[in-house]
């Protein structure tokens, strides 16, 4: 971790929502995703929330040796947002303790605020990582 990675740094990201991060592709394997509404799906806001948090803080980590991964997340899904309008992520570093890191985010579809909330990531070593994962995957063998 650099020494720039501190609380304070904010990052702006942009998605246009295509149709394949609506509901019914969530998971395809379920009738009842693919009954559902075309809109943005909640599980793709919070993916894009991370995403917007990994963007904001990778200039300040010794990427790709670390990464962070998220461990928590606390957010509202506020309105619908149809396919094709652009979504905007607003992130902000609020705490770093150890390698635990807190943000605020939030995201609107240009017409309403669609999320806000807070979430955590943490930062690994991805060999270490990698190493600890391949053990447990080992238990099921």
């Amino acid at each position: 971790m650099k020494e720039t990675l501190k609380p304070g740094i904010k990052y702006e990201h942009k998605f246009v929502v295509p149709t394949s991060k609506t509901v019914p592709s969530l998971y395809p394997e379920s009738e009842e995703f693919t009954a559902m509404p075309e809109v943005f799906a909640t599980g793709f806001l919070v993916g894009f929330l991370e995403w917007s948090c990994i963007k904001a803080i990778n200039p300040h980590l010794d990427w790709p040796r670390e990464q962070t991964v998220g461990t928590h997340i606390d957010v509202s899904h506020e309105a619908a947002t149809p396919p094709g309008l652009e979504v905007t992520a607003a992130v902000e570093l609020m705490e770093v303790d150890g390698r635990k890191l807190v943000f605020s985010v939030e995201a609107h579809d240009g017409v309403d605020l669609i999320s806000k909330g807070r979430h955590e990531r943490f930062v690994i070593n991805r060999e270490k990582f990698d190493a600890k994962v391949r053990e447990k995957g080992m238990h099921n063998e």
